[in-house]
């Protein structure tokens, strides 16, 4: 019998006191994230018994908080080249079965206004709590029950029961007994189906933890690395200083590490630099890695360079490039750059030298100390090992009725609703067969 054991587990008089009345369901979801929301409406319209438990006192907090409280909630395009995993097929399945088109009829259906901004990302107009009254509203029309303020002490397996002419299928999954406190009272639950829809550790001031790898991990389920996604970077040498001068200010750039780059906007910090083109390179660069900044996108930085020579002989460079790029970061590039050539007008520069500052700005190579981490990501890198999961129903092949949806497996999507997609997604999977 597998049993897994929080680090506080229930005392033996505890334990026998919850043993007297179990509670049984066909389906106990642990979460109440977009995942497990949208397993549990799924499985409920399907008849099935329902149970959603939540740690926190609320549900959907990372819904609520999501694209400034308006939820990027998916996006008109997706594909599976959106996503890491360890296996980069392992979500089309789930994607195709689910696909945002469906997730936006349920939005339109709802009346929910909404609006694309860049790049194709939905958000709502007025708040995110349209999104998650919506799927509270689908949850308890199909008979869906949710608590909060529930810590899991202990899950184990169960002898399979005798067949059941409810769902003739039951027979053939293995039952599951989960041990918790709602509040300070101890309950023992059983269901067929245990949906692990924990999140990760991403955000922990909203719930984010790594319960759902310790689950992972005493079944014998493997796990990849973990690392903070979506998230700004910090540096320890000379650049920390340069950002906190800069912080505030933003302007679009590519950003490029480990063969992939983004044109998004960069935001300047105090700790160092974030916004959207650093978040998505994020989730491809590893401790060490340079990444490289083009702060002129779009232009050919040389020819500029050199006809300004040409059209602007008197002008300083500063005043040149401060005509594309704020004056505040040009003074800081300066001082790094040209700083012994600051007050000479632009003819004395040589070709050569206007050719390699025209590469610097095109190519501006940094190398960050760190991420903030877990408490400012956006997403978990990494997670519960694809190779272990059907692609099709989220459900662990050596162990039936078990199964991971959401950011706790190993697939994260790039900034702009991809991650909630794959949380529709994937829960719908569940949901359709738990």
């Amino acid at each position: 019998m597998a049993v897994y054991s929080a680090p506080n587990t229930l005392s033996k008089s505890d334990y026998s006191t919850v043993q007297a009345a179990p509670n049984h369901f066909d389906v106990i979801i642990l979460g109440a994230g977009a995942s497990g929301l949208m397993c549990a409406l799924t499985a409920a319209q399907r008849g099935r018994r329902v149970l959603v438990i939540e740690k926190a006192n609320k549900v959907g907090k990372k819904i609520l908080m999501s694209g400034g409280g308006r939820c990027n909630f998916t996006n008109h395009f997706v594909e599976a080249d959106n996503f890491i995993s360890g296996n980069p097929h392992f979500c089309k399945a789930a994607l195709t079965r689910y696909t945002q088109w469906d997730f936006i009829s349920l939005v339109e259906r709802y009346g929910i206004p909404y609006e694309e901004r860049k790049h194709s990302q939905l958000f709502c107009l007025d708040s995110a709590k349209d999104i998650l009254n919506m799927l509270l509203d689908e949850c308890a029309q199909a008979g869906a029950e949710i608590r909060t303020h529930c810590s899991i002490d202990k899950i184990s397996t169960l002898p399979e029961q005798p067949h059941s002419d409810k769902h003739q299928d039951d027979n053939q999954r293995q039952r599951y007994q989960v041990t918790l406190r709602q509040g300070q009272t101890p309950l023992s639950l059983e269901c067929h189906s245990l949906i692990v829809a924990t999140g990760a550790l991403s955000i922990p001031s909203l719930g984010g933890s790594g319960l759902g790898y310790d689950i992972a991990d005493h079944f014998g389920i493997a796990l990849t690395e973990r690392q903070a996604g979506l998230v700004p970077f910090m540096f320890s040498d000379a650049m920390k200083p340069l950002c906190e001068r800069l912080a505030g200010l933003a302007l679009e750039v590519d950003v490029s590490c480990n063969r992939r780059q983004f044109t998004e906007n960069l935001l300047f910090t105090h700790r160092g630099i974030s916004g959207p083109a650093i978040l998505q390179i994020s989730n491809y660069w590893n401790p060490g890695d340079e990444i490289t900044i083009d702060l002129l996108p779009n232009l050919d930085g040389h020819k500029w360079l050199r006809t300004a020579k040409h059209q602007q002989s008197k002008s300083l460079l500063r005043t040149v490039l401060a005509q594309k790029l704020s004056k505040g970061l040009v003074n800081e590039l300066q001082t790094l750059w040209w700083q012994n050539s600051a007050e000479q007008p632009l003819a004395t520069y040589s070709d050569k030298q206007l050719s390699v500052i025209a590469d610097k700005l095109h190519c501006w190579r940094l190398k960050p100390s760190a991420t903030e981490g877990y408490r400012t990501a956006e997403v978990t890198r990494g997670g519960v090992d694809t190779a272990a999961i059907s692609s099709k129903t989220m459900e662990v092949k050596s162990q039936p009725g078990l199964y991971f949806i959401g950011e706790v497996l190993d697939v994260t999507g790039h900034l702009g609703g991809f991650n909630f997609q794959w949380a529709w997604s994937s829960g719908y999977s569940a949901g359709l067969v738990c």
